[in-house]
């Protein structure tokens, strides 16, 4: 498990290799075009803060709009902005908060699943093409050891919350 606070000393030649990797497919995957081709292919006219807020509802609906601006890393009022227009579209739905009536969860309609399933179905589709060259061993490999980066990624920034929260006197985040 990560520890908070990076170690002293140089980065390691293949950390730094790895986040010049990670910061080329972040870039390659993030371009506009890339998105426009995407939302193309999968039929789906939305912009890309409303592709990443979907996305997000989807792997743990449904959440209040501060929990969503929190995961995210946005202001509250980007998160208010786009789930307005998402829930005009039909793609979301406000419910009631169960531990709290007077707060309001966002929650996929059956559009909203239905456009994340055809956008994930069409990036799956692209990568499945980029990587036609790759073993299937190769294939299961890089999964396993991207599925255990990130997690490591999750709880090294939660200690990062937790750690930054105890220096600035704060109540902790749950999240």
């Amino acid at each position: 498990m990560p520890t908070a606070s990076p170690p002293p000393g140089p980065v390691s030649p293949e950390v730094a290799e790895i986040e010049r990797a990670l910061t080329r497919i972040t870039y390659l995957s993030t371009r506009a075009r890339q998105h426009d081709r995407l939302m193309g292919l999968a039929g789906v006219p939305l912009d890309r803060a409303a592709v990443a807020l979907l996305r997000q509802i989807a792997d743990s609906e449904p959440q209040r709009p501060g929990e969503l601006a929190n995961r995210l890393g946005v202001e509250a009022s980007h998160v208010t902005r786009t789930v307005q227009q998402l829930e005009k579209s039909g793609y979301v739905t406000r419910v009631p908060d169960p531990d709290d009536r007077r707060a309001q969860r966002i929650r996929l309609t059956g559009q909203g699943r239905d456009a994340i399933a055809r956008i994930r179905e069409a990036g799956a589709r692209g990568m499945e093409a980029a990587l036609s060259g790759w073993s299937a061993e190769e294939l299961h490999q890089l999964a396993t050891l991207f599925h255990r980066m990130v997690d490591d990624f999750l709880a090294y920034a939660k200690d990062m919350d937790a750690e930054h929260d105890t220096a600035a006197g704060t109540v902790p985040r749950t999240a």
